[in-house]
């Protein structure tokens, strides 16, 4: 595996908390600590411009498959919603009080699911932009969600270590996983949907059985917090954002390491806490970081 650096975007003049690939190819979404939510070219590694200005810290984009619509969650409770079509902000998703930290969908629902500082899910018609249904999931604060590849199940990681796994048919609870000493980050099932992967602040990378929703192995992966875990689109690798700096690629079916991305090992990566990572396409990863930067990585598998 040959890792290297294809380009670094700067422009934000703050940590930046999350990052989004566009519905279309070649476009890049990013929001952090900033005063709004930035469009980039992947084609030429360039600015476009501030897509719209945020009243507070953005710490999850969503743009949903099929959907000329892109979701931004601030740190507010408020969920901002961009028309593609209109090239303008429509009417904000007004519901939590407290943070949003993660957005995903069920293209096969036409569902958005938010989760919230409050411990609760919401879940909005993607059509109506109408709320349907709430779930409490946690005490506290619910982080991440993982909806499984045949849209059968979602998975809640939670500030309290717990992950809850949901029917996301009726939203009824399957199962409670414990194992985690801290609060979980990250969830990603595997592409095969045979497994989900958790991440959490206790530095470890769990792995679930998606039948029994047994734990069947533990990375001890980093030094610090596990923020993100991305699949590989199409070859069996999934990589690990870490509070410690590092990028890490796995392998999906030996879970071995294969490869560290950090200045330690002599990358000109990252200097802070690497929040979030995409896959763009089969052979770019991209990362975001608290040292405000961007980069691209070309990984020749």
């Amino acid at each position: 595996m040959i890792v290297q650096k294809i380009a670094e975007l700067t422009g934000h003049a703050n940590p930046i908390f999350t990052l989004e690939l566009s519905q279309k190819p070649g476009i890049l979404f990013t929001g952090g600590n900033d005063k709004g939510l930035v469009e980039w070219s992947l084609k030429d590694f360039s600015f476009i411009k501030v897509m719209f200005p945020v009243n507070a810290s953005i710490y999850a984009i969503h743009c949903p498959e099929g959907y000329p619509l892109m979701f931004a969650g601030l740190r507010s409770g408020e969920v901002l919603v961009f028309d593609f079509i209109q090239q303008k902000l429509l009417k904000p998703l007004r519901h939590h009080r407290k943070a949003i930290f993660d957005i995903k969908s069920s293209v096969k629902k036409d569902e958005l699911l938010i989760a919230s500082e409050d411990g609760t899910v919401s879940v909005w018609s993607i059509k109506t932009l109408e709320m349907v249904h709430s779930i409490t999931v946690s005490k506290d604060t619910v982080r991440c969600i993982a909806v499984s590849p045949d849209q059968k199940q979602v998975a809640f990681g939670c500030r309290d270590n717990h992950v809850g796994i949901y029917d996301l048919e009726d939203y009824t609870i399957i199962k409670a996983l414990h194992g985690h000493t801290m609060a979980v980050f990250s969830a990603a099932y595997s592409q095969d949907g045979t497994y989900l992967a958790t991440g959490s602040r206790d530095a470890q990378v769990k792995i679930w059985d998606s039948n029994t929703y047994q734990e069947t192995q533990n990375i001890p992966a980093h030094l610090f917090a596990v923020n993100h875990i991305a699949f590989h689109p199409t070859l069996p690798y999934f990589a690990t954002a870490s509070m410690d700096k590092s990028i890490k690629i796995w392998g999906a079916d030996d879970f071995k390491l294969y490869k560290n991305i950090s200045r330690e090992k002599g990358y000109p990566s990252h200097v802070l806490s690497i929040n979030k990572l995409a896959w763009n396409g089969p052979e770019q990863l991209l990362s975001v970081s608290d040292d405000k930067n961007i980069i691209t990585w070309g990984i020749t598998f």
